[in-house]
C-alpha cells in the first residue's frame, strides 16, 4: 500500500518496502524536504522546529529519525516527547519557533503512523506549501549540513502545563460552575497521550471524581482509536455502572472529542461542536464554520443566535482558512474537532472539554437533556475501499443525475442537498477509502440517502 500524501500529512502503515509504507527512507525524505522548504522560506536564519508524538509503539523510533534528520539538516529541535497535537501546535507559535512536526496518525489504527507538518503559526500547511514540499521530496533536491552546523536538541516537558493553563484562563471556561456541580466524569484516552493531560485538566477544572478508562499512555490501544459509538462501549458501560454524570473520549492525539451521556447513550461527536458553539454564541455572537461533512445542526444553532454560518471542504487547514476569511469566533469539524481562535487555530479537545463542561453546568442540565435541547438531525456514515477503478468525476455525474433537482456543491467531492437532507461523497485525506456521509430528519432518511449513493457507486 502506498503512502497517503494529503493536507493531513504523510500517512501510512509502518513498515514494508520504501514507497509502499511509512519506512525510514520515506521518513528521511519527507523530513528533509520539509527542512529544505523551511530554509527556502527563511534563508540565512538559524531554524528551530518543535516535535512531539502520540503514544504509538512505532512513535519512539520514528521520532528518533525525525529529530536526527532535522538536526542533520542544521535545524535545532525542541522535543516535547509524548504530547498531544494541540499541545505541539501551541508550543510552536508560543515559543516563536519556525515550524513543527507531530508524529501521529490520529484516529487511524495502531499499525499506522504519520508526519503532520506545521508552519510557524503552529497550523497545518496550506495546499500550496504542502505541494512545494512534495515536489522537493520527489526531486530529492535537499542537502545536509556539515559537522560545524549541526542542529541541537533540547527536551521541554512543561508544555502540557502551559496548555492546561491557557484553557483554564479562557474567559468562557467557568471553573466555579464546574466545581459547584460536583461532577463525576469518566475519561477514555485509548491508552495514548490523552491519559497524560485529560485527567489533569479535569482535576484543575474542579471535577469532583475522575474515572480513568484506558489512560495509560502505552500506545497499546484498547479498542479502535476512532471515537465512534461502536468503539466506546466500555466507556458507556463505565458511565452507567459508576453513575457518572458523563463520559468523555478522545482520539490518540487529542484533537477530537466525543461525549457519552449519563445514561450511556451517545451525545454524538457531531454534536460536540454544536453544543459548545451554542454556549459560546449565547455569550459572544459571531460567525461559525464547519466542514461540508458536518451536521446541519451547527447552521441551525448559529442562525438561532442571529449569526451567519459558512462551510468549507473537509480538512482542518480548509476549516481554518474559511474561519479566518469569515472572522469566525468558533469552528471545527463534525468529528468532534473544536477550533477556538482565542487559543489557537487548531482542533483542541482540551478546549472542547472545558467549554462543554461550562455549558453543561451553567445551564444545570444533564447530558441527555442538553442533547435534547439542540436541533435534531440524524447522520449516517459509510466508506468504500478506494481502488484504481473508482473515477470520482464519473461517479459525481451519475449522482447528479440520480438526484436531479437538488443543489450541488463540488468543492470537495460532491455534496447533494434537498428537502430530505444532504449526502456528501469524497475521497478521504487519511485512509484509502471513499467516504459517504448523509444527514436527514430521521435515521431511515439518512440511511436511504447513503443507500442511493452507494448503489450508484456500485453500478459505476
Amino acid at each position: 500500500m502506498t503512502l497517503i500524501r494529503s493536507i493531513s500529512g504523510i500517512r501510512g502503515i509502518v513498515g514494508g518496502k520504501p514507497a509502499e509504507g511509512l519506512t525510514p527512507p520515506e521518513i528521511v525524505r519527507y523530513v528533509s524536504a520539509y527542512a529544505e522548504w523551511l530554509r527556502g522560506r527563511l534563508p540565512g536564519k538559524r531554524l528551530r522546529v518543535v516535535t512531539g508524538r502520540d503514544s504509538r509503539v512505532s512513535g519512539e523510533s520514528i521520532s528518533d529519525i525525525v529529530n536526527s534528520t532535522l538536526m542533520l539538516s542544521g535545524i535545532d529541535v525542541t522535543w516535547l516527547g509524548q504530547a498531544s497535537t494541540p499541545t505541539v501546535e501551541i508550543a510552536v507559535f508560543r515559543s516563536g519557533s519556525d515550524g513543527g512536526i507531530i508524529i501521529t496518525a490520529s484516529h487511524n489504527p495502531a499499525e499506522w503512523n504519520a508526519l503532520k507538518l506545521l508552519d510557524s503559526r503552529g497550523e497545518f500547511l496550506s495546499a500550496e506549501d504542502g505541494g512545494k514540499i512534495l515536489a522537493i521530496a520527489d526531486s530529492g533536491n535537499f542537502k545536509y549540513c556539515g559537522n560545524d552546523d549541526m542542529g541541537t536538541k533540547k527536551y521541554e516537558d512543561d508544555w502540557n502545563r502551559k496548555h492546561i493553563d491557557m484553557v483554564l484562563s479562557h474567559p468562557l471556561t467557568d471553573r466555579k460552575a464546574i466545581s459547584s456541580a460536583r461532577l463525576t466524569v469518566a475519561a477514555d484516552c485509548v491508552n495514548s497521550v490523552g491519559g497524560m493531560i485529560i485527567p489533569d485538566l479535569l482535576k484543575e477544572l474542579g471535577v469532583s471524581r475522575i474515572i480513568p478508562v484506558n489512560c495509560e499512555p502505552t500506545g497499546l490501544f484498547s479498542h479502535n482509536p476512532e471515537p465512534l459509538p461502536g468503539n466506546l462501549t466500555e466507556l458507556a458501560e463505565t458511565v452507567v455502572r459508576e453513575k457518572a454524570d458523563m463520559g468523555i473520549a478522545v482520539d490518540p492525539d487529542v484533537d477530537r472529542l466525543a461525549i457519552v451521556c449519563e445514561d450511556g447513550s451517545m451525545f454524538g461527536e457531531e454534536y460536540t461542536l454544536v453544543a459548545v458553539s451554542d454556549y459560546l454564541l449565547g455569550i459572544r455572537p459571531g460567525t461559525t464554520v464547519s466542514n461540508m461533512s458536518s451536521s446541519r445542526a451547527l447552521k441551525d444553532v448559529t442562525e438561532s443566535h442571529g449569526c451567519r454560518y459558512f462551510s468549507s471542504p473537509v480538512g482542518e487547514v480548509n476549516v481554518v482558512e474559511e474561519m479566518k476569511k469569515r472572522g469566525a469566533v468558533i469552528g471545527g469539524e463534525g468529528n468532534g474537532g473544536i477550533i477556538l481562535p482565542d487559543l489557537h487555530y487548531g482542533r483542541d479537545a482540551l478546549a472542547g472539554v472545558a467549554l462543554f463542561l461550562s455549558c453543561l453546568t451553567t445551564r444545570q442540565l444533564k447530558c441527555s437533556e442538553l442533547k435534547r435541547s439542540l436541533p435534531c438531525w440524524h447522520m449516517s456514515k459509510n466508506k468504500i475501499p478506494l481502488n484504481p477503478d473508482h473515477n470520482l468525476a464519473r461517479i459525481s455525474d451519475a449522482i447528479m443525475s440520480e438526484f436531479a433537482g437538488s443543489s450541488f456543491d463540488n468543492r470537495d467531492g460532491l455534496r447533494v442537498e434537498n428537502e430530505k437532507g444532504w449526502v456528501h461523497i469524497r475521497i478521504s485525506n487519511t485512509e484509502p477509502v471513499i467516504r459517504i456521509y448523509s444527514e436527514a430528519e430521521t435515521v431511515a432518511g439518512a440511511e436511504e440517502l447513503i443507500s442511493r449513493v452507494s448503489e450508484v457507486v456500485k453500478k459505476i
